[in-house]
């Protein structure tokens, strides 16, 4: 067998007998923290982006009379 063919038949191997699987609860409980990780991060970023949309505003009005 070829070096390819090889490491595609360990690969299987590994994948249908040493890889844990999570059940279908802990599959759905940790897409929920990553779905509200995500929204957080999106909050963060969004505010972030306000505030020196803001600071910027106000130099501009500033420097700019």
């Amino acid at each position: 067998m070829s070096k390819l063919g090889n490491y595609v038949q360990e690969a299987y191997d590994e994948l249908l007998h040493k890889v844990t699987w999570p059940s279908w609860d802990e599959l759905q409980q940790t897409t929920l923290i990553v779905l509200a990780a995500l929204g957080l991060v999106t909050m963060v970023i969004f505010g972030m982006d306000l505030a020196s949309e803001n600071v910027l505003k106000f130099l501009y009005k500033i420097l700019g009379s």
